[in-house]
């Protein structure tokens, strides 16, 4: 299974992303994480203490792995450097195990105006790509809002977009572009999750706005996630049996 998470900043997709790697983990599946945002995450889901996550080096800051396999200097342009870099190793030789899954944070990739076409870029997507191409293991992405780190070359090795939105404006609007996005590089099967929900005119506000389109489960707002992250628990170990039924479904109904 490879699945892309995406929907606005905030709205729980870190925490969807560690909720189904853990439990993709506990029946014995070899589960990568993949935190694709900027803005990481998915380490303190997963429940890594700040200290574990202060040794996080994301991949896009390895500056000696980056200039090893591309051939070229970091942070300077007009060089040359390979665009197919090797990088089928990357994973197994930089993921940090936590709770049974594999950690991968790929970073912020700052381009100084000079686009996608820099060292660190090509070597994020060459990874990207292997990832969902050419390993077998269970991979998680934790996205940005958006489909940044996939093409239409990866697209046909994703299983689904998994969109979560809460209920708002905001949420929704961005959830309408990675749908665009989405369907540009030729992912066809988008579903949702509909989080923060706290009464039937929330759930309802969001089934309107995504007429035509699956919502596999709805969340209510949860305290017991807020206080796994205010206690830096692992988000798994903090949820009633009621949350954690709907998780295993979302998951039981991404594999139908």
């Amino acid at each position: 299974m490879k699945l892309a998470i995406s929907g606005k900043g905030g709205v729980g997709k870190s925490t969807v992303s560690a909720l189904l790697s853990l439990l993709l983990a506990r029946q014995g599946k070899r589960v990568l994480a993949l935190d694709c945002d900027p803005d990481a995450n998915l380490a303190g889901a997963l429940g890594m203490s700040e200290e574990e996550q202060a040794e996080i080096v994301p991949i896009s800051e390895q500056a000696a792995l980056i200039e090893e396999r591309t051939g070229a200097k970091v942070k300077r342009y007009g060089q040359m450097f390979k665009l197919n870099p090797e990088v089928s190793d990357i994973a197994d030789s930089y993921a940090l195990k936590h709770n049974g899954v594999d950690l991968l944070v790929l970073g912020a990739v700052d381009t100084g105006g000079g686009g996608c076409g820099c060292p660190e870029g090509v070597l994020i997507r060459a990874l990207v790509t292997d990832l969902i191409l050419y390993k077998d293991e269970t991979l998680i992405m934790d996205m940005e809002a958006g489909v940044e780190h996939l093409g239409r070359a990866t697209s046909r090795g994703v299983d689904a977009m998994l969109v979560v939105v809460e209920p708002g404006q905001n949420s929704i609007d961005c959830a309408k572009r990675v749908i665009r996005m989405s369907k540009q590089i030729g992912i066809k099967n988008i579903r949702f999750i509909a989080n923060k929900v706290n009464d039937a005119e929330d759930e309802t506000f969001i089934r309107s706005a995504l007429k035509g389109y699956e919502v596999i489960e709805v969340l209510p707002y949860s305290h017991e996630i807020r206080k796994a992250d205010r206690m830096g628990q692992s988000i798994i170990d903090a949820l009633s049996p009621e949350l954690l039924s709907k998780f295993k479904n979302i998951l039981k109904k991404l594999g139908d």
